[in-house]
């Protein structure tokens, strides 16, 4: 009997930016929103992350939209039942930016992030490199 296999490859249409800092949520997207000239808001729901058999995880999310249909989204890294990506426990944040490819602007976010006091660290990070990347998909 002939077995075949399905390959499934996830589309990871996004750049991702680490962020530790010891701010909440809210007064981080204010800091961004002011040395960005971006419009973070939080969104009306938390991100869910659940799996069959398993409790929900529920994570604080920030949204905004920019003039070139980039979708960006501040995720806390940390939740009350756990982390959004377990293998990176030091970091508090994630900013994701959909359908975004121009690395002269990226370069740009990343040295305004890092001209704010209060973020200790701020670096791009290959997707394709988590061990729980899927979760990051919605």
């Amino acid at each position: 009997m002939n077995k075949k296999f399905l390959k499934l490859e996830l589309d990871l249409d996004f750049c991702l930016i680490a962020i530790i800092s010891p701010l909440k949520g809210y007064r981080l997207c204010f800091l961004i929103n002011k040395f960005l000239s971006t419009n973070f808001e939080r969104t009306a729901l938390d991100y869910c992350l659940s799996y069959p058999n398993t409790k929900s995880k529920y994570f604080s999310q920030f949204y905004c939209t920019s003039t070139n249909d980039t979708d960006c989204y501040i995720l806390s890294n940390k939740g009350a039942e756990g982390y959004l990506i377990p293998e990176m426990k030091q970091i508090d944040y994630f900013i994701l930016l959909r359908h975004f490819c121009d690395k002269e602007e990226l370069e740009f976010i990343l040295e305004r992030l890092k001209r704010i006091k209060e973020i200790q660290m701020a670096i791009e990070i290959n997707p394709s490199s988590l061990k729980s990347k899927e979760n990051l998909i919605f």
